[in-house]
């Protein structure tokens, strides 16, 4: 009786220890879920818009290579390749369907980020955007140029732009740059800038800017 009546008391305290042990497990995990979902919250809530698109970008160069549907300042609706992103810009490649040639040919443009008004994605491209980035990527240098930078070397390579604001487009070619605005000479879009084909100038804000196709 003694030896059995050991056996239980044995039996009693191991199925305690093992609730304990139990119990302590859960606890630490539940403590370790709760340290991960708080970090993942204040990870999320230091997202920007940028950063997301950055995302996708990646994921794109990895081989998903897909459009990215924008909405613009002034209600313009955007389906793009993003290509570059820089400071406060991004460029994309856009198709344009011609109509007369039965077929789609590329054209290059830029938008300020403070034109976009939102992103129209697929359940797939939400849970891309989202993904962490590793700090240890290697960064372009194109993350420390502004908007000016570019817009500078369009005027520098007197290239033909379309740009669009939120109740009109134009054709010309930037004059100058200056530090949150430019000077567009506007003339037609298939001539070259000349003062003969000019036929108005038009000072133009950095933030009245939705998009610069090229």
């Amino acid at each position: 009786m003694l030896v059995q009546t050991g056996y239980r008391s044995f039996m009693r305290w191991d199925n305690l220890f093992s609730d304990l042990e139990s119990q302590l497990e859960y606890g630490l995990n539940a403590e370790e879920n709760d340290l991960h979902e708080e970090e993942e919250r204040l990870r999320l809530g230091r997202l920007s818009l940028r950063d997301r698109l950055c995302q996708l970008v990646a994921v794109s160069d990895r081989g998903a290579n897909y459009s990215i549907a924008f909405v613009l300042a002034g209600g313009v609706a955007l389906s793009a390749r993003v290509k570059t992103i820089g400071k406060d810009w991004f460029a994309a490649d856009v198709a344009i369907v011609s109509g007369a040639e039965r077929g789609q040919r590329q054209k290059q443009c830029i938008v300020p980020f403070g034109a976009v008004q939102g992103l129209s994605l697929t359940r797939r491209q939400i849970r891309h955007s989202l993904e962490p980035h590793s700090q240890e990527e290697h960064r372009p240098i194109t993350d420390r140029l502004g908007l000016a930078f570019l817009l500078r070397d369009l005027c520098r390579r007197r290239t033909t732009v379309e740009v669009t604001l939120p109740t009109e487009s134009l054709f010309g070619t930037i004059d100058r740059v200056g530090r949150d605005h430019f000077d567009l000479a506007i003339h037609e879009a298939t001539s070259p800038r000349r003062d003969a084909a000019v036929v108005g100038y038009r000072v133009i804000s950095f933030d009245c800017i939705v998009m610069i196709t090229v």
